[in-house]
C-alpha cells in the first residue's frame, strides 16, 4: 500500500513536494439538438454538393461558412387571400419622371390656323374639335390640340409704291385706318418696295405705339405715272431737244433706248417677291405662339425681284407665316382681277399675290374705293386673328424635309374651309419630349 501510495502522490504531484495540485477542468456543456443541415437533400458525391439542382452547394448552410441554421423552425407563411389581376400599370412605373428617367423622342407638331365661312362669306363660330378632321399626305391625323381664342398678332405689312398716282393717292389716305385695325397685343412691322424692299420701321412696335402712325407718314409715296407711253408714230420721237439731245432722258433714241425712229420702253419693276421675303425673314424672329402674318396692299403686280416665287412660298410655308392681302388698281376690277390671275410666258406676272394667299392660307379682298380699303384691314385683321387653331403630330419623319401637304375637313355642308396647303417641316417645329 505504501508503495501504491507513493506511486500515486508522485501521479498526483508532477512538480514535486509543496505545489498544489491543478484544477480540473468543467466537462463540456451539452448542446441541443441542431436542426439538419436543409441544403443536403439528396446523396452527398465527393467533391459535390447534395440535392439535385446545379446551383445547390453541399456547404452553403454549415456553420463555418457563417451560415448556421437556426435552432428552431421557421414558421410557414400564411396562404395570402387570391387577389384581383391589376389591369392598370403599378404606380411607380405611370410616370417616368418619379422614376428619374426621361425618355427623349423628337416629334414634329404641326399648328394649322384654320379659317370656317358660310356661302356669304360670313365667319362661321361656335364649332369644336369634333366637327373637324385634317389629313396629311391622304392620312388621316389625331387632334391634339384645339383652340378658339383670339390670338396676338405678329404682323408685317408690305405697301406697293409702285402702283399708279391715283391708286397710290387713296392708299396714302387709307394708311390711317391700319392702327384702328388693330388691339394692344398686337405688333407691326412695316415695310414698302417699288424697286426693292425698305423696312421702315426697323424692327416691330407695339400696333397702338405712338411711332406707328410716324412710320405710316413716312410710306406715302407719289405712285408711278399712268400715261401709257408710245415707242412708235409721230409722238414717238422727242420734240423738245437741247444741244441735239433730248430733254426727257427717259425719251432719249439710240442704243438700248432704240434707235431714231424706235423707242424702247422701259419695263416696269415690281418685285413683290422680294419685299415679302424680306418681310417674312423679320418675322421669323416673332415667338411661334404669336400668329405670324404678312399684310400686303398691292395691285399684285411681280417683275424684277432677285428672289424666286418657288423660293419664297417654300420660307413662308417652312416657318408658319400666312400671307393676306388688300388688292388695288386694275387688279380689284370685277372680270379684270380674275383674268390678270393667268400669266402668260415671258410676260410680267399681273397677280402674283392671289398665289402666295392661297397657298399659305390667307385671304384677300379686292377694294377700289377708299372706303373699301378702310374697311378691309379691320375685316382681314380680326379675320386672322379669331382662327380655328387645330395641332397634332405627324407621323412623317422629323428630318426628311419633304412637303407635307394639309387638308382640313368640316363635317357640315356648305361651309368654306380655308387653311394652308402644306409645309416643310423646320427645327423650329420639332420638339423634345
Amino acid at each position: 500500500m505504501t508503495a501504491l501510495a507513493a506511486l500515486l502522490g508522485l501521479s498526483l504531484c508532477p512538480f514535486g513536494v509543496g505545489q498544489q495540485p491543478s484544477p480540473v477542468p468543467d466537462a463540456p456543456t451539452p448542446q441541443p439538438d441542431q436542426a439538419p443541415l436543409t441544403s443536403l437533400t439528396g446523396p452527398i458525391k465527393p467533391g459535390g454538393g447534395a440535392g439535385t439542382e446545379s446551383n445547390t452547394s453541399g456547404s452553403a448552410d454549415l456553420p463555418m461558412n457563417g451560415n448556421a441554421p437556426n435552432t428552431q423552425a421557421a414558421p410557414k407563411p400564411a396562404t395570402p387571400p387570391p387577389q384581383e389581376v391589376q389591369q392598370t400599370p403599378p404606380e411607380e412605373i405611370r410616370n417616368a419622371e418619379q422614376l428619374g428617367t426621361i425618355i427623349h423622342t423628337y416629334t414634329t407638331f404641326v399648328n394649322v390656323p384654320v379659317t370656317v365661312k358660310d356661302s356669304k362669306g360670313k365667319l362661321v363660330a361656335g364649332l369644336t374639335w369634333r366637327n373637324f378632321k385634317v389629313y396629311e399626305n391622304g392620312n388621316y391625323e389625331a387632334l391634339r390640340f384645339f383652340s378658339v381664342s383670339a390670338m396676338p398678332l405678329s404682323i408685317a405689312f408690305v405697301i406697293d409704291q409702285s402702283v399708279t398716282r391715283d391708286v397710290m393717292e387713296k392708299v396714302n389716305e387709307s394708311l390711317g385706318a391700319v392702327q384702328a385695325a388693330l388691339t394692344p397685343y398686337d405688333e407691326v412691322s412695316i415695310f414698302t418696295y417699288s424697286n426693292g424692299a425698305q423696312n421702315r420701321s426697323n424692327g416691330f412696335t407695339g400696333a397702338q405705339s405712338a411711332r406707328v402712325p410716324y412710320v405710316l407718314a413716312m410710306t406715302k409715296a407719289s405712285g408711278t405715272e399712268e400715261a401709257v407711253p408710245v415707242n412708235s408714230g409721230p409722238f414717238a420721237s422727242c420734240n423738245v431737244r437741247a444741244n441735239g439731245n433730248c430733254v426727257d432722258p427717259n425719251l432719249q433714241s439710240g442704243r438700248s433706248a432704240g434707235n431714231s425712229t424706235f423707242i424702247t420702253i422701259p419695263k416696269e419693276i415690281h418685285t413683290l417677291n422680294d419685299a415679302i421675303l424680306a418681310a417674312a425673314k423679320e418675322l421669323t424672329s416673332r415667338p411661334v405662339e404669336r400668329r405670324r402674318v404678312i399684310y400686303v396692299v398691292s395691285d399684285g403686280k411681280e417683275y424684277g425681284s432677285k428672289a424666286t416665287y418657288k423660293d419664297v412660298l417654300r420660307y413662308l410655308q417652312q416657318n408658319q407665316i400666312a400671307v393676306y392681302g388688300t388688292l388695288v388698281g386694275d387688279s380689284a376690277r370685277w372680270g379684270i382681277g380674275y383674268l390678270s390671275r393667268f400669266h402668260l410666258p415671258f410676260t410680267m406676272y399681273d397677280n402674283r399675290l392671289v398665289s402666295y394667299v392661297l397657298q399659305t392660307g390667307g385671304s384677300l379682298d379686292s377694294e377700289r374705293d377708299l372706303n373699301g380699303i378702310e374697311k378691309s384691314y379691320q375685316a382681314i385683321a380680326e379675320e386672322a386673328r379669331n382662327q380655328y387653331t387645330l395641332g397634332y403630330y405627324t407621323h412623317e419623319p422629323a428630318f426628311d424635309g419633304k412637303f407635307r401637304s394639309i387638308d382640313v375637313r368640316v363635317d357640315r355642308p356648305g361651309l368654306d374651309v380655308v387653311a394652308k396647303k402644306g409645309y416643310y417641316p423646320s427645327a423650329e417645329q420639332v420638339s423634345n419630349h
